[in-house]
């Protein structure tokens, strides 16, 4: 009960924070930087349909549904609660108490860009995405393994920031939006200990075989199972490598300690990882 309530805490705080950086900053400068928000503010400035929040939900509601049929249940069911909780907190609680940011459109990108940042870093931590994009990238990697997702997420985001010169009338809307963009990415980094492409972890435990079963059920990836000896016991134990993606590396620290307390995990931040899930080998020639 405590980990939910801690993971519940988490995602309501991104949720508030997520929505303070939209609703205060991203929104008031006309910029859409990438992503289902990005989308969803393009549709809010030239048709008005739905406040931001609900717009943002209706532009996932078909992305879950194929998330429902090709990912995880439990990976679809966290989702579409932060999903839902993320649009009531932007809509029904910040919106209509928060101040709106009227000055310089700079400014304005650069700190909603932050702020976004932190919120989705938290909502990562508490083991759920902000939808869109991140879904976008687990049913293209579900379905094609080997095709570079990093790339194919750039250019949605650069459509997205391309189109959007257009929607809001001027160029400055697109190198603005590309701004917010880079923030939001670097203090996602930041945060989470990761890069784009991911981190590597190095288990020492005696219970490999609990680790590896979490890994394939949670993370949907697999690891390798090196043996080994302890240098001072001499005790036997296991090794188990695995690499995963920033947005997963909460949940791996998490559920490692759920199995083995006593595991000694040495992690290391990767710049360059090629082979199923991650980047395609052709991309280095």
């Amino acid at each position: 009960m405590g980990k939910n309530i801690k993971s519940f805490l988490w995602l309501l705080a991104g949720c508030v924070i997520y929505g303070i950086g939209t609703h205060a900053f991203i929104e008031p400068a006309d910029i859409a930087p990438g992503g289902a928000v990005g989308v969803a503010l393009m549709i809010n400035h030239v048709f008005s349909l739905l406040p931001v929040g609900k717009m943002i939900l209706v532009i996932n509601v078909p992305l879950l549904i194929l998330a429902w049929f090709n990912l995880s249940k439990g990976f679809t069911i966290r989702t579409t609660f932060a999903c839902v909780l993320n649009s009531f907190v932007l809509d029904d609680l910040v919106a209509p108490i928060c101040p709106v940011y009227a000055g310089d459109r700079l400014l304005s990108s650069l700190y909603g860009g932050i702020l976004v940042g932190i919120g989705m870093a938290f909502i990562f931590i508490s083991g759920s995405t902000t939808g869109g994009s991140d879904v976008v990238g687990y049913l293209v990697q579900k379905k094609a393994p080997h095709m570079p997702i990093g790339k194919l997420l750039l250019a949605i985001d650069s459509c997205i920031l391309s189109v959007s010169a257009f929607v809001f009338g001027n160029i400055d809307a697109a190198l603005f939006g590309m701004l917010s963009l880079y923030a939001q990415t670097k203090v996602i980094d930041a945060i989470i200990y990761g890069s784009d492409v991911g981190v590597q972890a190095q288990i020492v435990t005696k219970h490999p075989e609990i680790i590896v079963k979490k890994i394939i059920d949670v993370l949907d990836r697999s690891a390798t199972i090196l043996e080994g000896k302890g240098g001072y016991s001499g005790d036997k134990l296991s090794v188990v490598v695995c690499t995963a993606r920033k947005s997963e590396f909460p949940q791996l620290k998490e559920f490692v300690y759920a199995s083995d307390p006593d595991a000694f995990v040495m992690v290391t931040q990767t710049t360059e990882v090629y082979g199923l899930g991650f980047k395609d080998f052709v991309e280095s020639h």
